[in-house]
């Protein structure tokens, strides 16, 4: 059972998350054979609070 973990910085929207889970989940089912009902994809989703690049906040950035 395939098992990814995606952190990202949240502001997408529910078509884009749909997109990119699909993508990454036929992205799993070509590389390593298993089935797409076995894949497992968990979406973090990262306030801009509370993620920093730097010493600098993501939501203090310009």
């Amino acid at each position: 059972m395939p098992l990814v973990h995606i952190d990202l910085i949240e502001g997408r929207n529910p078509e884009q998350l749909k997109g990119m889970v699909k993508d990454v989940t036929d992205a799993i089912v070509k590389n390593t054979g298993a089935p797409a009902e076995h894949v497992h994809v968990v979406l973090n989703e990262m306030a801009k609070e509370h993620y920093a690049v730097g010493g600098i906040l993501k939501s203090d950035e310009k």
